[in-house]
C-alpha cells in the first residue's frame, strides 16, 4: 500500500470518521483520539436524567421520561459541515436546525423558539454581522459566532454587537459542543444563587437573577449572558479584585488564554452600557496583569 493512502486510513480509523466526514475534516480540528461515531438517528432513547460529561448539566427530562433537548439553529452556508454538525450535537443531546443564508438566519432566529444560534460571520445575502444585528435588535436568544482562525477583528466586532461567544474556524466539535454548553448554563435562568436570592443590589444597580435582567435606577439594562454573568461576579464582590484566570473560567467557562480578548470585549461593553457611577467614578477597574475591580466608594474589606 502506498505510504499516502496507508496514512488516510490510519487518521480515519484514529479518529473514528467515515469517508464523508474525512472530506469534511479541513474544515474541524480533529486530533487522535476524538471520537467521531455519528449515530444513524438523532432520537434519543427514553432513560433518565444523567449529567453531561462535558460541562456537569444535569439533562432534562418531562413527566413521560423522555429527554427534553435544546433546539439550535446553525446558520452556515457550508451545508456539508452543516449537516456533519448537526449529526455530532444530535449524538449529544440537541436538537438542530440549519439554514444557510442570513437572511434565512434572522428569519428562523426570529420566527421560533431556539435556545441558541450558532452563526457564521461570511454568509450570502446579509453578512453575519448584519444578522446578527438584526437579531439582536428583536431577540436575546444567545448566539456563538463562527470566524475565520486568527480573524480578531471578526470576533471584537462580534462581541461588541452581542455575540455571547465565538468558535474559530476549524474546530473541534467536543469544543463546540462545551462552549454552547457553557452559554446555556449562563442562560439557564435559576441557579442555586438565584433561588436562595432572587434579586441583588448595588448602588443604582439592580440585579433580577430569576429573569436574568439587569437595571439601573429604573432603566432595564439590555446585556448578553456573558454581560450579565460578569456584572453578577462584580456585584456580588464589590471593591474586591476579581483575577482574570477566574473570570474567564466562571463566566466563559473555559480557561484563560493570554491570546484571547474576548472578556476585555465583554467588559467594555458593559463598561459602555453601565456607563458612570452616580459620583461620575468609573465603575469597573482594570488592575494590571491581576484582573479587574468593581470600584464602590465604601468596600466592604
Amino acid at each position: 500500500m502506498a505510504k499516502g493512502p496507508y496514512l488516510a486510513e490510519k487518521k480515519k480509523k484514529m479518529v473514528g470518521l467515515s469517508d464523508q466526514t474525512t472530506s469534511l475534516a479541513p474544515r474541524l480540528r480533529l486530533t487522535p483520539g476524538d471520537q467521531f461515531n455519528l449515530p444513524s438517528s438523532s432520537v434519543l432513547p427514553n432513560r433518565k436524567a444523567e449529567t453531561c460529561k462535558l460541562c456537569g448539566m444535569q439533562v432534562k427530562s418531562d413527566a413521560t421520561g423522555e429527554w427534553i433537548t435544546n433546539k439550535i439553529l446553525v446558520v452556515d452556508d457550508d451545508v456539508e459541515l452543516c449537516e456533519l454538525v448537526q449529526q455530532y450535537l444530535g449524538s449529544q443531546g440537541f436538537h438542530v436546525d440549519a439554514v444557510h443564508d442570513g437572511t434565512a438566519g434572522v428569519s428562523e432566529s426570529l420566527s421560533k423558539s431556539y435556545d441558541l444560534v450558532i452563526l457564521d460571520v461570511m454568509l450570502p445575502g446579509i453578512r453575519g454581522f448584519e444578522a446578527l444585528r438584526q437579531i439582536r435588535a428583536k431577540s436575546a436568544v444567545p448566539v456563538v459566532m463562527l470566524t475565520a482562525h486568527g480573524e480578531d477583528v471578526d470576533r471584537i466586532v462580534g462581541l461588541e454587537i452581542g455575540a455571547d461567544d465565538y468558535m474559530p474556524k476549524p474546530f473541534n466539535p467536543r469544543e463546540l459542543a462545551a462552549r454552547i454548553h457553557a452559554v446555556l448554563r449562563r442562560t439557564a435562568g435559576t441557579t442555586r444563587e438565584g433561588k436562595a436570592q432572587s434579586v441583588v443590589a448595588l448602588g443604582d444597580i439592580r440585579l433580577d437573577m430569576l429573569s436574568r435582567t439587569a437595571y439601573q435606577k429604573d432603566r432595564q439594562v439590555e446585556l448578553t449572558s456573558a454581560e450579565f454573568e460578569l456584572l453578577t461576579q462584580f456585584i456580588k464582590a464589590p471593591g474586591q479584585v476579581l483575577a482574570r484566570e477566574d473570570l474567564v473560567k466562571n463566566v466563559l467557562g473555559r480557561e484563560s488564554d493570554p491570546s484571547d480578548r474576548s472578556l476585555d470585549v465583554h467588559i467594555s461593553n458593559l463598561r459602555r452600557k453601565l456607563g458612570f457611577a452616580e459620583d461620575g467614578a468609573e465603575r469597573i477597574r482594570a488592575i494590571r496583569n491581576v484582573g479587574y475591580v468593581y470600584v464602590v466608594a465604601n468596600p466592604l474589606l
